[in-house]
């Protein structure tokens, strides 16, 4: 059994991702590059803000949140691509669960490494549940 060939008249179906959505994608690429490329001045800024939320804790255990958000953003930009219809879902999920991550920071340095370890664990769930959901019609 092979792929059937095409009869004469039948239309390709072919993916149209528009171009607002194309840049979307290469722009997403392009900020997990420049976190993988800027991590000291990543986790600078980062142990920095945890400083001012708790100034009293030891910040050892700050900047995780870059190790999750590389992969979360090269999994957007993949979504989009592929699918162009949830570009605005995946991107609204993808603020939300950055705005979680960092919390997750400040929460980890506060209550320690493993309350940091189940935080990211739920903000990986929330972009899942937030990115794949159905709206109700």
């Amino acid at each position: 059994m092979g792929i059937p060939a095409l009869q004469s008249g039948e239309d390709v179906k072919t993916l149209r991702v528009p171009v607002a959505n194309r840049a979307a994608a290469v722009l997403l690429v392009a900020a997990a590059a420049g976190l993988v490329l800027a991590r000291r001045l990543h986790r600078a800024v980062e142990i920095a803000l945890a400083g001012l939320a708790a100034p009293s804790v030891h910040i050892g255990q700050a900047g995780r949140s870059a190790y999750l958000l590389v992969p979360l953003l090269l999994l957007t930009s993949v979504l989009i691509a592929l699918f162009p219809r949830i570009t605005r879902r995946v991107l609204m999920a993808l603020g939300f669960t950055a705005l979680a991550l960092a919390a997750v920071d400040v929460l980890a340095m506060w209550l320690g490494s493993p309350a940091g370890l189940l935080g990211g664990v739920a903000s990986l769930v929330l972009f899942g549940w937030l990115a794949v959901r159905r709206e109700k019609r």
